[in-house]
């Protein structure tokens, strides 16, 4: 198995809602027209629904009830929502993965991008754009389970598509790992190339030539969304914290009371729990 044999034809590549392909078009066009993207949005009902009960969760703590797609794009901007569109789009179009715990699958990427959010955020950066990134990031493994759900077969008896070891087991076994699967396919998308890098460099950021903070960030979100999502014991999540990772990013301790060195009472807040920090988006796992 290569890269080039999961995405070499049509048939291969997943099949993405109407809405969603144009808003993925949205990555690389200038000329993007956002009222004809809401007019698009609004005349699909049910779609309408979710993007409204997703932008009145809790998540958002918008100050008043939102009631439509225009509502929707002004209050939340245009990258939020066209990340809440994309991500329910992507649940849709592998929906039907062989080898995959989905729920868990989603679940985990969904908290990976609200982690991601979060943290980016404590350096003052705008977290939207991680916030896509941390929901894409593992798209690869989607791909390779669906077109080549028997060679990963051994690879899912021996190891979890979620620890922490799983890139460098597809490495040593491929060649490659899913973060350059999920780089093809947004190279494929036409996604800008900031994005495409990041999606490759995601599982080892700290060895590229070039390191991408934005990959950073998402690595750290992943690493905590599987400390939830697994269920890691204090041991375990000591062990296999990126301390030289968040070092490079400038994030102290302290925004978690495990880690070593934290201070609880310190001038860095902690972070939520993963279950406040993603109240009401698993709606957009449904």
């Amino acid at each position: 198995m290569d890269i080039k044999s999961l995405v070499d034809q049509p048939s291969k590549l997943p099949t993405i809602p109407k809405v969603s392909q144009k808003l993925i078009q949205s990555f690389s066009s200038e000329d993007v027209s956002v009222n004809e993207i809401s007019d698009q949005l609004s005349a699909d009902p049910a779609l309408s629904a979710k993007l409204l009960r997703l932008a009145n969760s809790a998540y958002f703590h918008v100050s008043r009830t939102i009631g439509t797609v225009d509502d929707a794009l002004r209050m939340l901007g245009f990258v939020m929502v066209r990340n809440l569109v994309l991500g329910n789009g992507m649940v849709a179009a592998f929906r039907n993965t062989p080898g995959m715990d989905l729920k868990q699958f989603w679940r985990y990427n969904l908290h990976t991008a609200c982690a991601s959010r979060w943290l980016a955020s404590q350096s003052g950066i705008n977290g939207d754009m991680v916030f896509t990134l941390g929901l894409m990031h593992a798209i690869g493994q989607l791909q390779m389970h669906a077109v080549a759900p028997a060679e990963m077969l051994p690879l899912d008896k021996k190891l979890n598509i979620l620890d922490d070891g799983r890139a460098a087991l597809e490495v040593q076994t491929f060649g490659f790992h899913f973060g350059n699967v999920s780089a093809e396919l947004a190279k494929i998308w036409n996604f800008p190339q900031p994005l495409i890098d990041a999606l490759r460099d995601i599982p080892a950021p700290m060895d590229s030539k070039d390191f991408q903070e934005a990959a950073g960030w998402v690595h750290l979100g992943a690493w905590r969304a599987r400390v939830e999502v697994l269920g890691l014991t204090d041991e375990q999540l000591i062990a296999s914290y990126p301390a030289d990772l968040a070092k490079r990013l400038g994030l102290e301790p302290g925004w978690m009371a495990v880690l070593p060195g934290s201070n609880a009472g310190g001038s860095t807040h902690l972070m939520p729990t993963l279950k406040e920090l993603t109240e009401g988006l698993d709606a957009m796992l449904d």
